[in-house]
């Protein structure tokens, strides 16, 4: 079984769909068209759904682009008496890219990582491929999605259905891999050893957390604004997100060996997830890496 797993990431998601690109310009087919299951996180959601539906990332990237510079528009001048960002543009582009199609509606294995938040539990949103105890089959994909994306103090929480409360799946599964291995071996009861990933990351941060001679820790150290526009820096959600997928890419290296490939790189810098000015850079350092490891890509899904 061949599986696609995508990071979350915020704008950094561009990186993903960059190679994605890449990879569809040279095959000229569509990069889902090459994978038995795909699964996306907060951003990675957005782009696995996309490629479900069979749309060309050069259309994603443009949304990415357009779209960006109006979801991240802050709301509140530091963010602590509602969330940083209203969901106003986040939810018209997701619902925009995915128009009335339910969960119901998708054949092919779709997992999209959430969090119960109203009931302190991992949610799982799948497509419709006979997944026992599947719960969310009449929902909107874009409704899925959306809960995915919805990360704690910048967005606020998907409302679902008056049921529960749902936010980010990078909290839990920011690199979808592990939940992928658990779903082909429990449910489609594959061999550990004939499943074969391919999963993308969002660039490598150096998020500085500089020791200073300050001995109290506080607020403004994980989440700093920055004077005079009082911007919140997501660097407690960023740190939180690298820990969970370079953790999950441990244990899914040891577990799978050569039948885990995962493409990543350093960014160097910070780029927080919000940045939309990185947008550019990003997507120059995704068609750079493709072009680096094309051989190695190309053989790991064609083979």
């Amino acid at each position: 079984m061949k599986i696609l797993c995508i990071d979350g990431g915020g704008i950094r998601g561009v990186f993903a769909v960059s190679i994605l690109k890449a990879l569809e310009e040279e095959l000229n087919l569509q990069a889902g068209d090459y994978f038995d299951m795909i699964a996306g996180t907060s951003t990675g959601s957005i782009i696995a759904a996309s490629l479900i539906l069979k749309k060309d990332m050069s259309e994603v990237l443009k949304g990415y682009e357009s779209f960006g510079k109006k979801i991240f528009v802050k709301q509140a001048k530091v963010g602590l008496f509602k969330s940083v960002y209203s969901d106003k543009y986040l939810r018209r582009f997701i619902r925009k890219a995915f128009g009335e199609t339910e969960l119901s509606d998708i054949k092919k294995p779709l997992l999209i990582p959430a969090v119960d938040v109203t009931h302190g539990k991992p949610f799982i949103h799948r497509s419709n491929y006979g997944s026992t105890g599947n719960e969310s089959l009449s929902m909107k994909l874009w409704d899925a999605v959306l809960s995915s994306c919805s990360a704690p103090v910048y967005f606020p929480p998907n409302n679902i259905s008056n049921s529960y409360l749902s936010i980010d799946g990078g909290l839990w599964a920011n690199n979808p891999s592990l939940v992928c291995i658990t779903e082909a071996m429990h449910h489609f009861k594959e061999e550990l050893q004939k499943i074969k990933i391919l999963s993308l990351g969002t660039g490598l941060q150096k998020i500085d957390f500089t020791i200073d001679n300050n001995k109290y820790w506080g607020v403004k150290h994980w989440l700093p604004f920055q004077l005079p526009s009082m911007k919140v820096t997501p660097k407690l959600l960023d740190l939180a997100l690298h820990l969970s997928s370079e953790s999950v890419t441990y244990h899914c290296k040891h577990l799978l060996g050569e039948n885990y490939l995962r493409i990543n790189e350093e960014l160097g810098e910070e780029m927080p997830f919000d940045e939309i000015k990185f947008v550019e850079e990003l997507v120059m350092l995704g068609e750079k890496v493709y072009q680096d490891r094309r051989e190695e890509i190309k053989k790991f899904i064609l083979s």
